[in-house]
């Protein structure tokens, strides 16, 4: 019979996801199932991601659970879901027996430590990156293989989506159970080279409607949001993979900015009414729409999730010109150099024609920040023992 270790640890991190066609609304609130497919694009984790580590040993007294060197409740609904359902998957793994001969003992209470590299709960698909994280340093820990999306579910919907790279479709599925409720890849991240996000911060407070409770009320009083998933997003998913598939920018922002509209109008149409766009969101709308009728195409699209920060697709040739007109747009107040984060933006400057035509009224110091990035990979394992979260006591290294 194999040892049993007194101290089994892993750490993951896993990445953001935006999606372009949008997930509102579920047909069963305890398996996390929605009411329509949706389809995202993988954020690169150089620049936006969840960090893990999981740890189980027989010297632990209760699971205990930090986020962002914090101790918050571990007892969550949801986390313990997730829990439950990676240790039943890692005993039957072991042929169902009770007893455990396996080298880490299921009965182990589990220490949790996760942070991230970016405003929680601000619309920035935080609990996306953290469920599919913590799915996956489980599944490590536990020696779970294969499909894990549908357990990534159970935490957080779109969660199932950050458990791939690249372009991710999640199935809405039609088994009551969810068992076909799952994410499949439609292109890996490598498949569109050029394309970048822009992430426009221009809050990182919490919401003041969380997505749980506003997809519900939306569920409950929307006959928009029914017409939504039954008669528009199968036909838009459709043509959203022929566009991604194709490398057709045109196709792929236009269908972005309008399926980001039609979802914020179903939040408009839930009653009460839902408000994740402010003023400043709105703005950032028309500037995107002034860039493009400058151009003559489209060269930039923006989506929303639940919350006011904006994320830009464009085009790797596009990202210098377009930054320089947010500058301009929105002058940063202080931050100079830090404006602009993540991957690097070439200097531009802007013709005489096209800052009159597209940079109307300046407010200042609105954006608080811009990232570049790209689509990435899903999940990774972190090898380097230094890089795990807790120390070798179980507890946080870094507290706050």
């Amino acid at each position: 019979m194999a040892e049993e270790r007194a101290l089994a640890m892993v750490t993951c991190t896993a990445p953001v996801n935006i999606a372009v066609i949008k997930y509102w609304g579920k047909r069963d609130n305890d398996l996390i199932l929605p009411i329509n497919s949706s389809l995202s694009v993988t954020l690169h984790q150089d620049q936006l991601k969840t960090t893990t580590t999981a740890a189980a040993s027989r010297d632990f007294a209760e699971d205990r659970l930090w986020l962002n060197g914090e101790e918050a409740d571990v007892g969550h609904p949801r986390l313990q879901a997730c829990l439950r359902e990676v240790r039943r998957l890692a005993r039957k793994r072991r042929g169902g027996s009770a007893e455990d001969v396996a080298p880490l003992n299921l009965s182990y209470k589990i220490h949790i430590a996760t942070e991230n590299n970016f405003p929680t709960a601000a619309g920035l698909a935080s609990s996306a990156a953290g469920y599919a994280c913590l799915v996956s340093a489980l599944a490590r820990l536990y020696g779970v293989e294969g499909e894990l999306s549908e357990v990534a579910r159970r935490g957080s919907g779109s969660a199932c989506r950050s458990m791939l790279g690249g372009f991710v479709q999640w199935q809405r599925g039609e088994r009551p159970d969810g068992r076909d409720s799952l994410a499949q890849q439609v292109a890996p991240e490598t498949h569109w080279p050029e394309l970048r996000v822009l992430v426009l911060v221009v809050s990182g407070e919490k919401k003041q409607v969380g997505s749980t409770a506003g997809m519900q009320t939306s569920v409950d009083t929307s006959p928009l949001l029914k017409h939504r998933a039954e008669a528009v997003v199968p036909e838009r998913l459709a043509l959203m993979m022929r566009h991604i598939r194709e490398r057709d920018f045109e196709g792929f922002g236009q269908l972005t900015m309008k399926d980001s509209n039609q979802f914020h109008a179903t939040c408009l149409d839930t009653f009460p009414p839902i408000f994740y766009l402010n003023d400043l969101s709105r703005q950032i709308i028309a500037l995107a729409h002034r860039f493009n009728a400058h151009h003559g195409r489209t060269k930039v699209a923006y989506t929303f999730d639940a919350g006011p920060n904006a994320v830009i697709f464009t085009l790797a040739d596009t990202v210098a010109e377009f930054v320089e007109v947010v500058r301009r747009s929105f002058p940063p107040a202080t931050n100079g150099d830090q404006f602009v984060r993540g991957l690097p933006v070439d200097s531009a400057s802007l013709p005489e024609e096209l800052l009159a035509a597209v940079v109307t009224e300046p407010v200042p110091g609105a954006v608080r920040y811009i990232l570049h990035t790209k689509p990435g990979p899903g999940p990774q394992v972190l090898d380097d023992p230094s890089q795990h979260l807790l120390g070798a006591d179980g507890l946080p290294r870094r507290c706050t």
